[in-house]
């Protein structure tokens, strides 16, 4: 690992930045190059964040910079994506494509062997895609946003912090996400067992409210102001700390299904230990019936849509 954590962040749009932001204002890395193809706006963006230097823990370099000066990254973020902004994250596959098909050869020739943090929607999608033309380690910020959500949904119907309640979503950063409400527990103590000696106050009505919430609240964001960028920006900012901190934390990505909850080669959400060498081991919750089949659905519709992935690429030999 190199002393200066070196993190290159490709997009310097709205959640680009952000990551940027964060990464600088917690002191996570020691130097962060902005990549975009408008770089008078990573320039700027670079400019802005820096500004605010003497309030961070530690002084951090960021510049608007170029491939050139990934080949030594520690981490590449991915955070370019097409113009469109759809309701269903899924819709947004083809103006993607046609931005990683500019994006992969670039970074090929960088010389970079990092790890690749990918959060351009379609989030799963898109990181089987990178795997694939890379050839690198490669991580989807998944659902890790989404179940921040739901975690401060439940904790605010439990009437706890988000810190006490421990609730994945899984599957797709998309429609077809998985509340683990079975897996789901507070303080350590179940949440069957919670609902039990607290009657009334959480219902499974209450549960499936909150799911629809958590799986709506994107769309609602960008509704309201036109993008999603902080929450995003916080989960993507943890995932990259544990990588280069070698923290071993676990936390909720988009990886490469190895027989988990009876799937393979697909890359979809699960509990993951996040260390130095990316997602190095994928922890499978055990679901009741009913999850375990949303689960295989949810895998299935990131399967079709990896493979018009693939037929929209126009990289050679298609991924």
């Amino acid at each position: 690992m190199k002393s200066s954590r070196k993190v290159g962040i490709i997009g310097a749009g709205h959640v680009g930045a952000h990551v940027a932001a964060m990464l600088a204002s917690q002191g996570i890395c020691g130097q962060i190059a902005l990549l975009d193809t408008d770089r008078n706006k990573a320039l700027a963006q670079s400019q802005d964040i820096a500004d605010g230097m003497a309030y961070w823990p530690r002084p951090v370099q960021i510049w608007a910079g170029n491939y050139g000066d990934l080949a030594d990254a520690d981490i590449v973020v991915i955070a370019a994506c097409g113009a469109a902004i759809e309701q269903n994250r899924l819709d947004e596959l083809a103006a993607t494509v046609a931005v990683l098909d500019q994006i992969v050869p670039q970074l090929k020739n960088s010389g970079f062997q990092g790890v690749v943090v990918s959060i351009s929607n379609p989030c799963d999608v898109v990181a089987q895609y990178l795997r694939r033309a890379l050839g690198l380690t490669v991580i989807g910020t998944g659902t890790a946003l989404d179940s921040a959500r739901l975690s401060r949904r439940l904790a605010s119907l439990l009437g706890v912090a988000p810190q006490s309640v421990s609730a994945y979503m899984l599957g797709e950063h998309g429609d077809s996400q998985v509340p683990a409400f079975s897996a789901a527990s507070v303080a350590g103590q179940p949440l069957s067992q919670w609902m039990a000696e607290h009657p009334g106050r959480c219902t499974t009505e209450d549960l499936a409210r909150i799911a629809r919430e958590t799986m709506e609240a994107g769309w609602n964001i960008v509704l309201g102001k036109g993008s999603t960028e902080f929450g995003v920006a916080s989960a993507a900012a943890a995932l990259i700390r544990a990588i280069l901190l070698d923290e071993k934390r676990v936390l909720p990505c988009s990886v490469l299904l190895e027989g988990q909850y009876g799937q393979r080669d697909v890359y979809a959400s699960s509990p993951c230990l996040v260390g130095a060498g990316g997602a190095e081991e994928i922890w499978q919750l055990p679901l009741n019936d009913q999850e375990a089949q949303a689960m295989a659905e949810s895998c299935q519709i990131i399967r079709e849509y990896g493979a018009k992935a693939a037929a929209l690429s126009t990289l050679a030999g298609r991924q």
